[in-house]
């Protein structure tokens, strides 16, 4: 005597910090663009970005320039590897940047006499000037949030986590 097979149930849904997952399966919904953590902080980007593009036209700088010149504001003098630890930019990305910030005599670059691969990056009188300048934009962004600067301030240390956790997860990855 035979038993009847029992169909095989889909997985059941579970949730993992908000993140909907399936234990098995369900593939579908793992391709939803809504369950998606990467595409808001994507669309959030690039949405902040274009918020930013009118304040640093003021400038002129892109907003990877920007970053650029507040790392150096903070500290002058850094090598190409200290400013892309820094940025999580790598190499290639940040020699065009910083082509473009000595192009427009913001930054001088110079290659050091201990080891010629090294080049550091410093501030000219012109890019430290542009600092007094560059206070506006902050203040300028706060106003693009409309009463809600609060609210998406608090979101830093989460994000800042999640970029120490991704940054050591690639670190960990590369060996």
């Amino acid at each position: 005597m035979t038993t009847p097979r029992s169909k095989k149930q889909p997985a059941p849904r579970v949730q993992t910090d908000g993140i909907a997952e399936l234990a098995q399966g369900g593939l579908d919904d793992d391709l939803r663009l809504e369950n998606q953590v990467c595409f808001p902080l994507y669309a959030a980007s690039r949405l902040i970005m274009q918020l930013y593009k009118p304040h640093l036209d003021k400038l002129p700088l892109t907003y990877p320039q920007y970053l650029v010149m507040m790392v150096l504001w903070s500290k002058d003098a850094l090598s190409v590897k200290d400013i892309g630890e820094t940025l999580h930019l790598d190499s290639a990305t940040l020699t065009q940047v910083l082509g473009n910030l000595a192009k427009a005599e913001l930054i001088t670059r110079e290659r050091t006499k201990g080891d010629a691969r090294t080049v550091i990056n410093s501030l000219t009188a012109k890019g430290r000037a542009m600092k007094k300048q560059a206070r506006r934009v902050p203040k300028g962004m706060a106003c693009e949030f409309e009463g809600r600067i609060g609210e998406v301030a608090a979101l830093r240390p989460q994000l800042q986590m999640l970029v120490a956790l991704l940054a050591d997860r690639l670190k960990h990855a590369e060996r």
